[in-house]
């Protein structure tokens, strides 16, 4: 247990001692604050029956955050240790392929949290202006968040994995961008399409990244999204761990 804490710290270190970690908060922080400036600009101080978490949610501004930061954060896991040749040594140390690839997923995702925290200020100041006390639910506040995190684990597992695949940060931060947005598009499309009724109308709904967050946002919270992003969660995760394991076969 020791060296997978000490691997947690030294990853999550990593985002806190150059200037990327800080510039990825202060994008995200940027995105958020706007996002609510424009919220209250088309509010213009009307009552709305929506949950302040609802109104943020259903901006560009929140998935744009979503979609952008996770290939950004989990570029360099492995890409810049093969690439500057560390990767090697960390694995001559005597911890196990599972250790390193659940430390390097375990930090990113606590950066990812860190990163939405300032989430909740912006929360706190509408609420402290605004008439209508409903309009701050700290229920959905909590499955909102919740919501995010549980996205936040799919995105950063497939983070993992394209960095894993190569060398470069670059490259590993477009092929988790490509496939973290066509999973979403997917969603999408799904409820855009008339589908009969069959499995490949459950599989695609089932994707529906989309539709399960508004539930999130609203207060609701489904066992069967948290199952599904868990699942996939542990599906990118085992495919990050084989390619790492795959060096031993070389």
């Amino acid at each position: 247990m020791q060296p997978f804490l000490t691997l947690t710290r030294r990853e999550l270190a990593a985002y806190f001692l150059s200037m990327t970690g800080y510039i990825i908060i202060a994008a995200a922080v940027f995105l958020m604050g706007f996002s609510f400036v424009v919220l209250l600009e088309k509010l213009q101080m009307e009552p709305t029956p929506m949950p302040v978490t609802e109104v943020f949610y259903i901006t560009q501004f929140f998935w744009l955050i979503l979609l952008l930061a996770a290939p950004v954060i989990t570029m360099r896991l492995f890409a810049l240790e093969k690439f500057s040749g560390t990767l090697e040594t960390l694995m001559t140390t005597p911890v196990s392929d599972l250790q390193v690839v659940m430390a390097k997923f375990l930090a990113a995702l606590v950066f990812y949290a860190i990163m939405w925290l300032p989430l909740v200020a912006c929360l706190l100041v509408v609420r402290h202006y605004t008439s209508d006390p409903t309009a701050f639910d700290f229920g959905a506040v909590g499955s909102t968040f919740l919501g995010i995190l549980l996205l936040g684990c799919v995105f950063i597992s497939l983070g993992c994995f394209a960095s894993s695949l190569t060398r470069s940060q670059v490259t590993a931060a477009m092929i988790s961008l490509v496939f973290g947005a066509t999973l979403f598009f997917v969603g999408v499309l799904a409820n855009q399409l008339p589908l009969r009724p069959g499995w490949q109308a459950q599989a695609l709904d089932s994707l529906s990244f989309f539709e399960q967050m508004h539930d999130f946002a609203r207060g609701v919270v489904d066992t069967r999204p948290v199952v599904l992003y868990l699942s996939l969660t542990g599906f990118f995760l085992f495919l990050t761990l084989r390619v790492v394991e795959s060096r031993r076969w070389k």
